[in-house]
């Protein structure tokens, strides 16, 4: 495929706002995990919260205004992301700006308002409740274009933990169709109620912060997120999205192919897109969930594909997995670590599992970086792989 530039970028999880949070914490070690409940929220477990979100959207977006909503617009305002993107609108046009976003949850928490007011009656729910605006899948999407000024395609993929690594491939298949002339990807989940008890019910969450690939680890710590990237089919930039790839294994509801095929068979296609060998990737971000399953699934994967050599790392213990923005996340850090040359270390990871055979970096580092694989793999065997590098 053809490489499409990415000019603009950022992102704003637990660790803080914008790209220099991000990458301080990623150099320093700094969690942004923490062990408060999140809003009274009765289980023994850790998130990564994002603070600020108490602040209702502005005139004229208050049917829009819930949690998801108003974390894609503190994530839009960092780091020039929301003048770039309107200056990329100013080249191309209002209608020829794709938008395309990631999210598993919507507007749940503010739909779970909705309900705790209203109580055990059979009445309505209440008059400020707007299923349109907020707890349609669609809702983050329709806010982000409305806010931005775009009349382009928009659309927003909901398949977990895959979501927002998903929208770079549809991007750049829209692109090369002619349907978009540049594109903005993105990712935003919130944390909400049904998915902390959800996930407890699977019995996948952690009692303290993740450790993955730790011959210890016992779950997931869940965080929120929001992410925003420009794609565009230019040269004057360094950094680009070389390749994609995507499969479904359908192996199971919420559990992987034991031995990572799907996983394997995304990361493959990632690589044949980019036209490169397995060699040429010179860190992977994996998908890495702190679970006993997910993290063996993966790393038989990588090392059937790459060996055990290459270095690779979970960002998780410092975000916590954003599920449906865990995409743009991780998309976002393999960029800065390509950007600064780093290699960060699984953090929380003091003894890695024997059975795990990649190579889990237990330290940060820096080394020269060309290519960085992003790994994110959802349930159902919904799995994509993303392949980043810099051009000359």
């Amino acid at each position: 495929m053809k490489p499409l530039a990415i000019p603009a970028f950022t992102v704003t999880t637990a660790l803080g706002r914008g790209l220099g949070a991000q990458l301080d914490a990623l150099r320093h070690g700094r969690s942004g995990l923490r062990a408060a409940p999140f809003e009274g929220c009765g289980l023994n477990s850790w998130t990564g919260v994002v603070d600020g979100l108490d602040q209702p959207l502005a005139a004229p977006f208050q049917d829009w205004d819930c949690r998801n909503n108003r974390l894609a617009e503190l994530s839009l305002l960092q780091d020039g992301f929301f003048d770039a993107a309107i200056r990329l609108r100013e080249r191309h046009g209002a209608a020829r700006i794709g938008l395309f976003i990631g999210s598993s949850t919507a507007g749940v928490h503010q739909t779970e308002g909705a309900y705790r007011e209203r109580g055990a009656s059979a009445g309505p729910l209440p008059d400020w409740f707007r299923y349109r605006a907020t707890q349609n899948m669609y809702s983050v999407a329709d806010y982000v274009r409305l806010r931005l000024g775009l009349d382009g395609i928009s659309l927003v993929i909901s398949t977990a933990c895959s979501s927002s690594a998903k929208v770079f491939a549809s991007a750049q298949r829209a692109i090369a169709a002619g349907f978009c002339d540049a594109a903005i990807v993105g990712g935003v989940d919130s944390l909400c109620q049904t998915t902390l008890y959800g996930f407890n019910s699977l019995q996948l969450l952690s009692s303290e912060p993740c450790r993955p690939a730790d011959v210890t680890r016992n779950g997931i710590s869940i965080g929120e997120a929001a992410g925003f990237a420009i794609l565009e089919p230019v040269a004057e930039t360094s950094l680009a999205l070389l390749g994609y790839g995507e499969s479904s294994d359908a192996w199971h509801m919420s559990a992987p192919e034991p031995d990572g095929r799907g996983a394997f068979e995304a990361m493959t296609a990632a690589l044949q897109r980019a036209s490169l060998d397995a060699a040429a990737v010179d860190y992977i971000n994996l998908h890495g969930t702190a679970t006993p399953a997910n993290d063996l699934a993966e790393s038989r994967a990588v090392c059937r594909l790459f060996g055990s050599s290459t270095a690779c790392s979970s960002t998780k213990g410092w975000t916590g997995h954003t599920l449906g923005a865990a995409g743009i996340v991780e998309a976002v850090l393999s960029l800065l670590c390509l950007e600064h040359s780093l290699i960060p270390r699984s953090l929380n990871t003091s003894a890695v599992d024997p059975a795990i055979e990649a190579g889990i970096a237990l330290e940060t580092r820096t080394a020269p970086l060309k290519h960085v694989l992003s790994n994110s793999f959802g349930f159902g065997g919904s799995n994509a792989s993303l392949l980043f590098g810099r051009r000359p």
